[in-house]
């Protein structure tokens, strides 16, 4: 189980990120590009994904990690349930929905770095 603290920690951690609230939570942003936000729903964070098709996949095939509320059904992101995850999951998919958002320069400099990561 992770926290809204781990995702504060992964996301800052990111290059080019700032957070800055989305409806008064904590919004992760690559230059000005929202990629991951805390959820009013409990134990929730939305986050990007590539395609609707990825997303419904996911969340067909994991439903007590990943779902929807109607209102994100025609748009490319998802939302994880903290309780269901781990730290090398949330890594992973707060880093994929970062790369979906930020600037190809600057995913292009993350890539060339040493092996190490977040």
């Amino acid at each position: 189980m992770v926290s809204e603290e781990d995702v504060r920690r992964v996301a800052l951690s990111l290059p080019g990120v700032a957070e800055r609230p989305y409806n008064r939570l904590p919004a992760f942003r690559a230059r000005g590009k929202l990629f991951a936000r805390v959820h009013e729903l409990p134990d929730a964070i939305l986050v990007s994904c590539v395609d609707i098709g990825e997303r419904n996949g996911l969340v067909a095939s994991e439903p007590d990690k990943f779902f929807i509320t109607p209102h994100y059904r025609g748009y490319p992101a998802m939302l994880v349930r903290l309780s269901s995850i781990d730290l090398a999951e949330l890594i992973e998919l707060l880093t994929e929905s970062w790369r979906l958002n930020a600037p190809r320069r600057l995913v292009a400099e993350f890539d060339a770095r040493p092996a190490g990561g977040v």
